[in-house]
């Protein structure tokens, strides 16, 4: 039998080696001086979407461009990679994300800052609006990831995930007494931001 895997949903992940204590002593200062916006986010706070354009933020600029550059070489994506706009995000106890997409960009991530545990997942689902048409009951035990619906992503402090801004997510509600610090960002090819 001849098996080829066509039209794929990548997703990347890179450990970096940042100081997440003082960026995260950094954001909830910020937090405080800030009210925020309101977007996919309940019972969470959500920065201004300028964070890269500040000073303390720039070793992580810098180390996203460096992921995004490997991405794009990987994608065959001609032009350089051009950071659209990154925010940071607080989900208190109870806090969540809705589900979204990121318009008008083309690679949308998340970096991790402060994770404790049961703080919540990310939830990625199939992007393939026919396979929602069609639910065949599976045989028992595990499957394999190529036929999962949904995939669930243990947020890991000091990793930074890239996927398609297409690409439908949400995160779980936080049911730990302690806050979930992460930082999102929008990628796009330079000359279309």
């Amino acid at each position: 039998m001849i098996k080829e895997g066509f039209f794929p949903t990548l997703i990347y992940a890179e450990d970096f080696k940042l100081d997440t204590n003082q960026m995260a002593q950094n954001i909830i200062k910020w937090s405080k001086e800030d009210k925020g916006l309101k977007k996919t986010n309940v019972n969470g706070w959500h920065s201004q979407t300028d964070m890269h354009q500040k000073e303390e933020y720039k070793p992580l600029v810098d180390e996203l461009f460096r992921m995004a550059h490997q991405i794009f070489n990987e994608e065959c994506l001609d032009n350089t990679p051009a950071l659209g706009n990154m925010w940071a995000n607080i989900n208190y106890n109870g806090g969540y994300n809705k589900p979204h997409v990121h318009p008008n960009a083309l690679f949308s991530g998340v970096y991790y800052v402060k994770t404790p545990p049961n703080s919540g997942q990310l939830i990625c689902n199939d992007p393939r609006p026919g396979i929602q048409t069609c639910m065949p009951t599976r045989k028992e035990g595990e499957i394999p990831k190529h036929l999962w619906r949904e995939v669930h992503l243990q947020p890991q402090e000091n990793r930074a995930l890239m996927f398609p801004a297409w690409l439908w997510h949400s995160v779980q509600p936080n049911q730990s007494q302690e806050s979930r610090i992460s930082i999102s960002f929008n990628f796009l090819q330079k000359g279309f931001e």
